[in-house]
C-alpha cells in the first residue's frame, strides 16, 4: 500500500460486517487508513485484533482481515463507534464520538445483538458518558444488547500484550457461552426438575 493510497483513504466509511443473531456486535473505534483503502475491519499489520479474536476462542483458526464475512457465521460482527477513517483515533473530537454513541444505540437496537464489545475503554467513555468505566462488563445495556469495553487491540496500545488481552477477550466470551446456556431450553428444564 503506497502512502498515496493510504492518504487517499482519509474520510472513507468502511461498511460493517453484521448480520440478524450475532452473539457479539465488536465495535472498534474507528477504522484506520490501512481499513479504509482495503476494505476490511482491523487490517494494519500491527493490529492485534485477528490473532486475539482466535487465541480467545471466539474463531477456531486465526482469520485474515479479507476473511472477515465469516464472522457471522460464528456469531459475530465488527461495527465502529465513529465510521470514517483517519490516520490516528486522535484526530477525532469528543462530539464525533458522541455522535457515534448516538448512532451505535440506533444499530445496536435494530441488529439485536446479544453482546456489544467496543474494543477501546476510552472510546466507550466518550461515546457514552460513562467517565469510570473499566475494561470488562459494564452496568448499562445499549439497545437492548449487553456492554464490555475490551481494550484496543492497536498496536500503539502498548499496555495490552496479545496474551493479555487474549485473556481479556476470553472472559467475554466464557460470560458469552455462560448466557447462552441460562437461556438455554435445556437448562430451564433443568431449573424447573429441581423445584
Amino acid at each position: 500500500m503506497t502512502p498515496e493510497e493510504l492518504a487517499a483513504a482519509r474520510d472513507r466509511i468502511v461498511p460493517d460486517v453484521v448480520a440478524g443473531g450475532l452473539r457479539v456486535l465488536f465495535c472498534g473505534i474507528n477504522p484506520s487508513l490501512m481499513t479504509a483503502a482495503t476494505g476490511y475491519h482491523f487490517a494494519h499489520p500491527g493490529n492485534r485484533f485477528w490473532p486475539v479474536l482466535h487465541l480467545s476462542g471466539f474463531t477456531p483458526r486465526r482469520l485474515a482481515p479479507a476473511e472477515q464475512a465469516e464472522l457471522p457465521s460464528y456469531g459475530l460482527g465488527i461495527t465502529n463507534v465513529v465510521a470514517r477513517a483517519t490516520a490516528r483515533a486522535d484526530e477525532l473530537a469528543a462530539e464525533e464520538y458522541r455522535a457515534g454513541g448516538r448512532i451505535l444505540v440506533e444499530k445496536v437496537g435494530r441488529l439485536r445483538p446479544q453482546w456489544l464489545a467496543v474494543v477501546g475503554v476510552t472510546a466507550y467513555r466518550t461515546a457514552f458518558g460513562e467517565r469510570s468505566a473499566h475494561i470488562g462488563p459494564q452496568e448499562r445495556t445499549i439497545g437492548g444488547a449487553r456492554v464490555w469495553a475490551l481494550p484496543n487491540p492497536s498496536g500503539l496500545n502498548a499496555h495490552w500484550t496479545v496474551g493479555s488481552m487474549a485473556e481479556e477477550y476470553a472472559r467475554l466470551r466464557a460470560a458469552v457461552e455462560e448466557a447462552a446456556m441460562d437461556e438455554s431450553p435445556l437448562s430451564e428444564a433443568v431449573v424447573r426438575s429441581d423445584d
